[in-house]
């Protein structure tokens, strides 16, 4: 068992502490194999009758994965990534169909993997400091761990302007969209775990604990730009629409990899009309895909390992991201008997 996550029973619950504090509690694959052997464990244990996630630190819940790991990995083609992302979509999947109350504490940084292990869970509680995003296309990725089923679940506008351009959304953008079933401010949690502790109903206790957000920042009107079938169609509308906020989304959207823009517009699209567990397929091959491109390792490149924050982008504007280059990142490549880990 890895010292990077804190697995144990405290009274009723079953308790996961992602202990990574000094990366954010970003996931490695140790971690997603370790939470999978308690969560499942933990399924016919009748002293668990509920299971709460949190982040050690007071910084991030958990910031996402270990993609300087898959850089290296796509680079060395040692199946290392390949193995943590089987691993990973099968977490999301437990969570997802998990039958006991799942409780995710989702304060300070939610971001990419960090996402995938709350947003499928039946409650997250957002604090003070939560700071949601999934800025994978600025990587020249897209937003995987489920990303391409529950964003397009927000709304097809809503969904979309988070998926292309990883805007951050605070606790109270969080309740408002669903993304959060509830906020608890940040210095009520440890009490909140407390009167976790033999409930026989999660969904009262954290009723009774639940307050109203602090005010952030609304979503404008104009966010129904993004209500459209193509990127350029997305990019003419926020430029027609002259406010200052549509301006700074199309700034947004034109830094990112045209080719991961197309292609998590389209995933998107597939994403809304599956299943859950199609989507995660979709999601495995297209991850597989994306490591034969020149844009994830570009991405990561500027973003992580040089810090220029200057990628060479494979296409020069949206115009030339043929379709053809779209199809051949959604193409089956996954073994169809195994797509995820046992």
């Amino acid at each position: 068992m890895t010292d990077q996550i804190i697995a144990r029973i405290e009274g009723t619950l079953g308790r996961i502490t992602l202990n990574r504090a000094k990366a954010l509690n970003a996931l490695t694959t140790e971690m997603c194999v370790a939470m999978t052997e308690a969560l499942t464990r933990w399924l016919d244990d009748d002293r668990v009758r509920a299971v709460v996630v949190d982040g050690a630190g007071d910084r991030a819940f958990c910031a996402g994965g270990d993609v300087i790991m898959l850089h290296d990995s796509g680079k060395a083609k040692d199946g290392r990534a390949e193995a943590f992302w089987r691993t990973e979509y099968a977490l999301n999947e437990l969570i997802h169909r998990y039958a006991k109350p799942y409780v995710a504490l989702i304060d300070g940084i939610v971001m990419g993997g960090g996402v995938g292990l709350s947003v499928h869970g039946r409650f997250r509680v957002a604090g003070d400091t939560t700071l949601f995003a999934m800025p994978e296309t600025g990587i020249g990725y897209f937003p995987d761990v489920g990303g391409t089923y529950f964003l397009p679940r927000l709304g097809r506008a809503v969904g979309n302007w988070l998926g292309l351009t990883g805007a951050r959304l605070g606790p109270a953008q969080c309740v408002a969209l669903g993304i959060a079933t509830h906020f608890v401010p940040t210095e009520r949690h440890a009490a909140l775990m407390d009167a976790l502790d033999g409930a026989d109903d999660v969904q009262a206790v954290l009723s009774k604990f639940e307050t109203a957000a602090p005010d952030g920042d609304v979503i404008p009107d104009s966010v129904s730009a993004f209500d459209a079938q193509t990127v350029a169609e997305i990019l003419a509308a926020l430029d027609a629409d002259g406010s200052a906020w549509a301006a700074q989304q199309a700034k947004l959207i034109r830094r990112k990899s045209p080719l991961a823009l197309a292609t998590t517009l389209e995933a998107m699209r597939r994403g809304g009309g599956m299943d859950f567990q199609t989507a995660m397929m979709q999601e495995l091959d297209l991850s597989l895909n994306f490591l034969t491109t020149q844009d994830f390792y570009e991405g990561i490149r500027a973003q992580l390992i040089d810090k220029d924050r200057n990628p060479g982008w494979s296409h020069d504007a949206l115009s030339d991201v043929t379709q053809a280059q779209i199809e051949r990142l959604f193409r089956p490549v996954a073994d169809p008997r195994q797509q995820f880990l046992d």
